[in-house]
């Protein structure tokens, strides 16, 4: 592989603007760089998640995750670019089944917390859901893949599925939401 990279401080964006993937230039408050972004720091805190202690089959997963988060900010940074498809989706799709097999069915909210673990994939799951947000604002003034809002919008899935997973790892239970007790300490 060749060097990418060789000068990081090129001193182009001083301006206010960056590069994207097809040598074209926008601000770097655009709808487009703001969604990159997104994915990027989705990237880091899934990175963060990484170096906790992981079933074995949630850690493969995680680091084939951040490949594709990669390869979707990819798409984001080329406009009109496709890397990110029905197969990736898929894929997502197949790990919440199987993640969700052996979890006992929701009869309450949940708390975001438990396990340390669970926490952070909790904040994975909000930083997820931002990033959604983020294309889907994007995608209402330029053209962005359906296959990018589907996989963000699964991940987010995926990341309360494997909160839970974890703190079952960890030895211990989902925090769940007690209405009743809140409503009592306010009055």
């Amino acid at each position: 592989m060749s060097t990418r990279l060789s000068i990081i401080a090129t001193r182009t964006g001083d301006d206010g603007s960056t590069g994207l993937g097809d040598g074209s230039r926008t601000g770097k408050d655009s709808l487009r760089v703001h969604a990159l972004g997104e994915v990027d720091e989705l990237n880091s805190q899934i990175g963060v998640l990484l170096c906790e202690a992981l079933p074995d089959n949630l850690h493969k997963a995680l680091l084939a995750i951040q490949h594709d988060l990669f390869d979707l900010g990819g798409e984001l940074c080329i406009p009109g670019h496709t890397m990110v498809g029905d197969a990736q989706v898929a894929r997502l799709d197949a790990l919440l089944l199987a993640c969700n097999a052996d979890l006992p069915p929701l009869k309450e909210f949940i708390l975001p917390g438990g396990s340390r673990s669970a926490a952070l994939a909790h904040i994975c799951r909000c930083v997820c859901r931002r990033a959604e947000r983020s294309v889907v604002a994007l995608g209402k003034v330029e053209t962005v893949g359906a296959a990018v809002r589907q996989y963000l919008n699964r991940l987010s899935d995926l990341l309360f599925v494997m909160a839970r997973v974890l703190n079952r790892h960890d030895g211990g239970n989902d925090v769940l939401w007690q209405r009743e007790s809140r409503a009592e300490k306010t009055v």
